[in-house]
C-alpha cells in the first residue's frame, strides 16, 4: 500500500493465516548504507502458530526479496510455481537456510488446502514466467488477489492469461478483488512482449560491433528474445552481473530459457571473438553504481569496457527515484561515442503491468462485490479506486487503506477496523533491523557535514588535562589547509575544559557535552558549518 515494493499481504480467518508474497524494496536516498528494506513482520511473529503457509505470486524481488529474512524467524511452508521457488531456493542457499521450511512447487490450476483457506493458483502474464493470481476461497466468499499482471494476447511463453477461470469465478460470485495498480494512470493497453522481440531483431540487423543490453535479470522472456536474435545473427551470448548469471542459470535448468550449445560464453572468452559476434546481457538498467553497465561505462569493469563501436540498449524504464542514476550512465555512454538505444528512442521495453483497459477487463471478468486497490503509490490506488467506481462499483464498497491497517470483510460489509505493527526493517550487511532512525540520522549528518574528533588525555588523580586537546577531521576540511580554523577549535575545547577546573572523572558526559557545544559554536560562528563533534577523553 502506498509504495511499489515490499509486498506482503496477510489473510486471516479465525485461527488460520496465509501470507501472500514476501517482498523487499530498494532503500531510499535518505537511508545511506542500507542494502535492503523489508516489511516489519512483528504481527506474524506474534501469530506464528496460526500461519499455514506463504503463497508467492511470482519471482520478482519486490515479492520474494524478504524470503530468507522472514523464513529464518518464522518458518512455514512456501508455495509457488517452479521458477518462483527456484529463485527463492537460491536466496535461501545464499543465506545458508536450506531446509528451514518446505518448498512446494505448484502449477496453475492447483488448489492448496491451508487451514480455513483454499488457495487456487491462476495463470497470468507478467514480465517473468510462472506468475499467478490467487483465488482465495474462504467460508465468507472468494477473494481474488491478482498479483502483478498484464493482458498479453501473444506472450513469449505462448500461454495467455486464464480469462476462462477468472470469468468462471466472477459468474459464481467474488467477494473482493485486490488488483495491481502500477499502470492505472496510463490509458489503453500494454504493448506485447513480442513487440520488443521485433525491435531487437531490427537493431541486431543494424549493429556492426558488440551489442550490450542492460535489463532486469528476472525478465526471462526478454532474455530469450535477446538469445534468439543473437542466434539469428551468429552472435555468442555473455551474461554479466551476479543476478543475471544466477537467474539465467536457473531458468536454463528449468527449461524457461533455451540457449543453443556453444552459444554461451564467459567474460574470459570475450577477446576470442570479433566484436560483431558478441552480445552481452548485463545488469545495470537502473544506473546502479556497482552494476555491470555502470562499471563498463566508467571503465571500472575488469573484463569489459564500452567503446565507440558498441551498441548499448537499455531495455527497461527507470524506477521512480532512479532517473538521475540512469541519466548519468546514458550521458556517459554518449560521451564515449557508443550507439545508445533506450525507451525514448525505440520500443525496447514494455511494462509487465496492466494499463487502464486491461484493468477494466479484469474488473469486468471478476465482478467483485468489494474492491481494494494494491501495489501502487497512493495516487495509483486513488486512480484505481476511481476506475472501479466508474465501472459501477458503489463508492462505499471501495477501500484504500494504509500499510498496517486491518480490513474486515464479510459477505455484506467491508471496513477498516484497526491497525497492526507495520513499517520497514532495514537490512545492512548481516544486520537485520539494527539500523534505526538514530543511526540513519547520524549517517546523514556525517555524509553532509563531516566529522571533527576532539581527543584529550586527562590525569585520573588530578583531573587535569595532560595532553591535547587534539583535533582529527574527516569529511569536514583538509587539515593542512585549515590550521587556523582547527587551532581555533582546539582553543574553544580548551576553554570549555578550563571552565571546569579540576575535572570530576565520574562526570565525563558533562565535560564532553560542554566541549561539544563550545567547539560547535566556534565552528558555526566562524564558517557557518555544523559538523558532527565527537569528544574523546582518555584517562591516564
Amino acid at each position: 500500500m502506498g509504495e511499489i515494493g515490499k509486498n506482503l499481504t496477510v489473510y486471516e480467518y479465525q485461527n488460520s493465516i496465509i501470507v501472500v508474497d514476501l517482498g523487499s524494496i530498494f532503500p531510499r536516498e535518505d537511508m545511506p548504507g542500507v542494502d535492503l528494506v523489508i516489511p516489519d513482520t512483528s504481527y506474524l511473529e506474534h501469530n506464528r502458530d496460526k500461519i499455514k503457509g506463504y503463497f508467492i505470486t511470482h519471482g520478482h524481488e519486490d515479492h520474494i526479496g524478504a524470503v530468507p529474512y522472514v523464513l529464518r524467524n518464522i518458518p512455514a511452508p512456501l508455495y509457488g510455481t517452479k521458477l518462483t521457488l527456484a529463485l527463492c531456493e537460491n536466496k535461501l542457499r545464499e543465506h545458508r537456510l536450506m531446509g528451514v521450511a518446505p518448498l512446494n512447487v505448484v502449477e496453475p490450476g492447483d488448489v492448496i488446502e491451508a487451514g480455513e483457506f483454499r488457495v487456487e493458483f491462476i495463470h497470468v502474464n507478467h514480465s517473468i514466467p510462472g506468475a499467478c493470481a490467487l483465488a482465495i476461497h474462504t467460508p465468507e466468499g472468494v477473494v481474488v488477489h491478482t498479483g502483478d499482471f498484464k493482458v498479453d494476447y501473444t506472450p513469449q511463453d505462448g500461454t495467455p492469461i486464464d480469462f476462462g477461470r477468472l470469468a468462471e469465478l466472477g459468474n459464481h460470485g467474488v467477494l473482493a478483488l485486490l488488483a495491481d495498480s502500477t499502470n492505472v494512470e496510463r490509458p489503453g493497453y500494454t504493448m506485447s512482449e513480442k513487440k520488443v522481440a521485433e525491435t531487437f531483431n531490427a537493431l541486431f540487423e543494424r549493429a556492426r560491433g558488440r551489442i550490450i543490453i542492460a535489463m532486469f535479470a528476472s525478465n526471462v522472456s526478454r532474455i530469450q528474445s535477446v538469445v534468439d536474435s543473437s542466434v539469428r545473427k551468429g552472435r555468442r551470448v555473455c551474461f554479466i552481473g551476479r543476478s543475471m548469471v544466477n537467474v539465467s542459470k536457473v531458468a536454463s535448468q528449468l527449461g524457461y530459457l533455451n540457449i543453443p550449445e556453444n552459444m554461451l560464453i564467459t567474460t574470459d572468452d570475450l577477446d576470442r571473438f570479433p566484436d560483431h559476434e558478441i552480445t552481452v546481457v548485463t545488469t545495470g538498467s537502473q544506473g546502479e553504481p556497482m552494476s555491470g553497465l555502470s562499471r563498463m561505462a566508467f571503465a571500472e569493469h575488469r573484463k569489459l569496457e564500452i567503446r565507440e563501436s558498441d551498441m548499448v540498449i537499455l531495455s527497461a524504464t527507470a524506477i521512480p527515484g532512479n532517473e538521475k542514476s540512469v541519466s548519468r550512465v546514458i550521458n556517459q555512454l554518449f560521451r564515449i561515442g557508443a550507439d545508445v538505444i533506450y525507451e525514448s528512442l525505440a520500443e525496447v521495453h514494455v511494462s509487465g503491468h496492466a494499463r487502464q483497459e486491461e484493468l477494466k477487463l479484469m474488473h469486468s471478468l471478476v465482478r467483485p462485490k468489494f474492491f481494494i486497490p494494491v501495489h501502487g503509490e497512493y495516487r495509483h490506488l486513488h486512480h484505481h479506486a476511481n476506475l472501479a467506481i466508474s465501472l459501477g462499483m458503489p463508492e462505499d464498497n471501495v477501500v484504500i487503506p494504509e500499510i498496517g491497517e486491518v480490513i474486515e470483510l464479510d459477505a455484506d460489509s467491508i471496513d477498516v477496523t484497526g491497525v497492526v505493527p507495520s513499517g520497514s526493517v532495514l537490512i545492512d550487511g548481516l544486520g537485520i533491523g539494527d539500523v534505526g532512525a538514530v543511526v540513519l540520522r547520524d549517517r546523514k549528518h556525517l555524509a553532509e557535514d563531516g566529522l571533527l574528533i576532539v581527543v584529550m588525555g586527562v590525569d585520573h588523580d588530578l583531573g587535569s588535562v595532560v595532553s591535547g586537546p587534539d583535533i582529527i577531521s574527516r569529511g569536514f576540511v583538509y587539515m593542512r589547509e585549515a590550521d587556523e580554523l582547527l587551532d581555533g577549535a582546539k582553543e574553544a575545547a580548551r576553554r570549555a575544559i578550563d571552565a571546569f577546573g579540576p575535572i570530576d572523572t565520574t562526570d565525563w558526559n558533562h565535560v564532553k557535552n560542554d566541549v561539544r557545544e563550545s567547539v560547535q559554536r566556534y565552528i558555526y560562528d566562524t564558517i557557518k558549518r555544523n559538523p558532527m563533534i565527537l569528544p574523546i577523553i582518555v584517562e591516564i
